[in-house]
């Protein structure tokens, strides 16, 4: 019933991990150039592997064309799902009601920081009172839904709120399961920081400027 996308470029350090939680599913790996292991790992986990321009708007419309189930379930490569979620995704999936709405997971850092508590907090705000879950939430949806939205646009970035804000908050909900996410990039760039930055991002988004302007900011 339902088929996961994940884009990657280089995400072997986490793939796998991530491939496993959703182990029995058709997987669609969209690798956008790596040049790790990365192709490798999806391969003996029993994913399709795409080839795709590197972008991850871009890698998520070619997965999805690529797929023929009734649902789709985007994932980020360094993104695994808790114990729970397959049974939270099937009950959204076989309700009538859902067939023209889209869900996310709870996001969880994979860090014990304090700092990390106080940001799933915000997101947790942020998805729900302006009905902006980003990707590394992950996203559920039907696929005649989500073709009558156009899909994903081939951004370099922020391709995420652009379909989201094209689904709108009233048609979004949370799952009652979590989505846990690597902390890399916060642990490198400082927890004030990389929020700061994310948020310097949005809004300039927001405001109208080109993202591939904005990913020079993002990094």
């Amino acid at each position: 019933m339902i088929g996961v996308v994940i884009p990657c470029l280089n995400g072997a350090a986490t793939l796998g991990r991530t491939l496993d939680t959703v182990a029995g599913w058709p997987v669609v790996v969209c690798d956008g150039g790596s040049v790790d292991d990365s192709r490798r790992i999806a391969a003996e986990r029993g994913a399709r592997v795409l080839s795709t321009p590197r972008g991850r708007g871009v890698q998520l419309a070619a997965g999805a064309d690529a797929m023929d189930t009734p649902w789709l379930l985007f994932l980020h490569a360094d993104t695994r799902l808790s114990t729970g979620w397959r049974d939270a995704a099937h009950r959204f999936a076989a309700d009538p009601a859902k067939a023209e709405r889209g869900a996310y997971f709870r996001l969880r850092f994979d860090s014990d920081a304090r700092a990390a508590r106080r940001i799933e907090r915000a997101v947790a705000w942020r998805s729900r009172a302006l009905g902006l879950p980003y990707g590394d939430q992950g996203l559920l949806i039907a696929t005649t839904f989500y073709r009558s939205l156009g899909g994903f646009a081939p951004l370099p970035l922020m391709e995420d709120v652009d379909l989201v804000r094209r689904i709108g908050r009233r048609r979004l909900e949370a799952l009652d399961a979590e989505a846990m996410t690597s902390a890399a990039r916060y642990e490198r760039d400082g927890w004030l920081l990389r929020p700061a930055r994310n948020l310097l991002c949005l809004s300039l988004y927001m405001a109208g400027v080109p993202p591939r302007l904005i990913r020079r900011i993002y990094g």
